[in-house]
C-alpha cells in the first residue's frame, strides 16, 4: 500500500513507501510538560507526506510549533525568516546528498538540533552525520513512541541548556536576570524568553510602557548571548533629529552634504558583528523605515552621498511603547518592517501587574544609594504599604526615582509617607476618602488629620516650617512641639 494515495489513520498502521518501513501512529492527548515545549520550534525536512504527518502530530502532542518542508529549498527558505530549535532531516532527499544539506543547516543554525532519519542507516553516514554536527540518528522503520522519546529527550537537553544559561546570569544578580530585578511569574517567563532569544540571530521587538526597562532588556538579550564581546550601540529613534537620522544610521561620505569635510561612519557599520538597539522605532520617518527594511533584507547599507553598497553583520533589536499595529492600519509605520522586525516580540509586564517585585525593587536602589552615601536608608512600613498600593504609571523609572528623592530629602535613615513626593502622598488622601465613603465608620481621627495636614505642608514646601506655620494658622513653637510628638525631623 502506497504512502501517497492514503491519509494516515490514526490508531493504525501508516505505511510510507520509501524503504517499506512501518509506523505506529495513535493520537495521544497533549501532555504537561515542566518545560514549556510550546516555546520550542520543529523544522521537519522529509519528502514523504505520510511521514511529515506523522512527526508533526507526533511533535504536537508534546507542544512543539512545527513547521514542515518537502526538499531542501523549502528548508532554506524557512530557515531564512523563521527559528528552528530542532530539525528532524531526512537524509535521503531528492536529488540531493543529506549530509551537505545537514552542514548547511547547521551553517544557518548552528544552535539547532539537528535528528538525522535515515532508511539506509549505515555505521558511516552515522559517524559523518554526527562529525558534521547531528544530536542524533533515527533509522528507519521507526514507531510512535521511538520518536516520541527522542523529542522529549531532545527537550530536555534544551530544558537543561536554557536552565544553564539561566543559572549563570542569575549568578551575576541576586536579584534576577541580568541587571534585571524580580522574581515574580511574569518576570521568570520573561527571563526564559531573553535566554531563548540570547542565543538566536533574529530580529527581537521589545515592547513596554516607558520606564519598564526596554533597554536593560536589550543589554540583557546582547550580553547573555555569544557576541557580548561585540559592540552593543543604543539609538533613540525619538531624540534624533529627522534630518541627521539617515546618516546617523548609515553614515555619508565626504562631501554628501555642506560640512561633510569627512567621511563618517553611520551606526549600523560601527555595530559590525554586534547589536544595535534602535528604541523607540515608531518615531522612525516612513522614508527611513524603507532604507532600514532594506539594510535588514539585504545585509548591506548605502552611505549618504555613496553609489556603492557596504555589507554590514549586525543584529537589530527594537522597541517601543507605542501600538504599532494600530501604526501600521493609520499607515505610519510600514507593514513590511513590522513583520521582519517582529519574528521574536517580547513584552515587558508593568509595574503594577508585578507589584510583588516592588520590595526587590526598592533593596536594589536602596543598596546602590547607601554604598554611595555610607547611610542606612530603610524604608518604614507606612511608606512601604503605600507603594504596594501605587500604581506606577511611571513604572520602575518612576519608583527608582521615588525612592533615590525620599532618602535625599529625608533627614531621617528611615523613609516615611512624609518623604514621598506629592502624587504618592495625593494617592494616599484620594484612597483614605473613598474608604470614608464607602465606610462611613472608616472616620480618621482630628489629631491623624491634623497630623496629616502638617507633614504635607512642610514637605509641599520643602520643609520651610515658618511658611508652613504661617500658612496653617498656628505658632512656630505649636509647629515644633508637633514636630516632635510624630518624632519627625526636616
Amino acid at each position: 500500500m502506497s504512502a501517497k494515495n492514503e491519509s494516515i489513520r490514526w490508531g493504525q498502521l501508516a505505511v510510507a513507501e520509501k524503504g517499506s518501513y512501518v509506523i505506529a501512529a495513535e493520537a495521544v492527548p497533549v501532555h504537561e510538560q515542566s518545560f514549556e515545549t510550546n516555546l520550542l520550534n520543529l523544522l521537519i525536512v522529509e519528502d514523504e507526506r505520510s511521514v511529515r504527518e506523522c512527526c508533526r502530530e507526533v511533535a504536537r502532542s508534546l507542544g512543539f510549533n512545527t513547521q514542515m518542508a518537502e526538499s531542501r529549498d523549502d528548508a532554506y527558505r524557512i530557515l531564512e525568516t523563521a527559528n528552528a530549535d530542532v530539525v528532524l532531516l531526512d537524509l535521503r532527499l531528492p536529488g540531493n546528498n543529506g549530509l551537505e544539506v545537514l552542514r548547511e543547516i547547521k551553517r544557518r543554525r548552528p544552535e539547532a538540533v539537528v535528528i538525522v532519519m535515515t532508511g539506509f542507516a549505515t555505521v558511516q553516514s552515522a559517524v559523518q552525520a554526527m562529525k558534521l554536527g547531528a544530536y542524533d540518528y533515527i533509522t528507519k522503520p521507526f514507531n510512535f513512541d521511538e520518536l516520541r522519546l527522542e523529542l522529549e529527550r531532545v527537550a530536555g537537553h534544551l530544558k537543561l541548556a536554557v536552565e544553564n544559561r539561566l543559572l549563570r546570569e542569575q549568578l551575576k544578580s541576586k536579584h534576577g536576570f541580568g541587571q534585571m530585578v524580580g522574581h515574580s511569574p511574569e518576570m521568570e517567563k520573561l527571563y526564559r524568553i531573553i535566554a531563548k532569544a540570547a542565543h538566536s540571530t533574529h530580529p527581537v521587538l521589545i515592547l513596554g510602557e516607558s520606564g519598564t526597562g526596554k533597554e536593560l532588556v536589550a543589554r540583557s538579550i546582547h550580553y547573555s548571548g555569544p557576541y557580548k564581546d561585540k559592540p552593543f550601540i543604543p539609538v533613540d529613534c525619538g531624540s534624533l533629529v529627522p534630518t541627521l537620522i539617515e546618516s546617523e544610521l548609515f553614515g555619508y561620505v565626504r562631501g554628501a552634504f555642506t560640512g561633510a569635510v569627512r567621511a563618517k561612519d553611520g551606526l549600523l557599520a560601527t555595530a559590525e558583528g554586534g547589536t544595535i538597539f534602535l528604541d523607540e522605532i515608531g518615531e522612525l520617518p516612513v522614508d527611513l523605515q524603507a532604507k532600514l527594511l532594506r539594510a535588514i533584507q539585504e545585509k548591506e547599507i548605502r552611505p549618504v552621498g555613496s553609489t556603492r553598497a557596504v555589507p554590514i553583520n549586525v543584529r537589530i533589536l527594537a522597541a517601543t511603547n507605542r501600538d504599532l499595529d494600530t501604526a501600521v492600519s493609520q499607515g505610519t509605520f510600514r507593514r513590511d518592517l513590522y513583520f521582519r522586525l517582529n519574528v521574536l516580540t517580547l513584552r515587558i509586564p508593568p509595574l503594577r501587574e508585578r507589584k510583588q517585585d516592588i520590595p526587590l525593587l526598592i533593596g536594589n536602589v536602596l543598596e546602590r544609594i547607601n554604598k554611595a552615601t555610607e547611610m542606612q536608608h530603610t524604608v518604614g512600613e507606612d511608606a512601604l504599604r503605600l507603594m504596594l498600593n501605587y500604581d506606577w504609571p511611571g513604572n520602575v523609572r518612576e519608583l527608582e526615582n521615588c525612592v533615590e528623592r525620599a532618602c535625599t530629602t529625608s533627614s531621617l535613615p528611615t523613609i516615611h509617607v512624609s518623604d514621598l513626593p506629592t502624587q504618592l502622598r495625593c494617592f494616599e488622601t484620594q484612597v483614605r476618602a473613598e474608604d470614608v465613603m464607602s465606610d462611613p465608620q472608616a472616620i480618621t481621627p482630628l489629631d491623624q488629620l491634623e497630623k496629616q495636614a502638617i507633614l504635607h505642608a512642610i514637605a509641599a514646601l520643602e520643609g520651610d516650617k515658618l511658611e508652613a506655620a504661617r500658612r496653617l494658622g498656628i505658632g512656630k513653637t505649636t509647629l515644633y512641639r508637633k514636630l516632635k510628638e510624630y518624632g519627625a525631623a526636616f
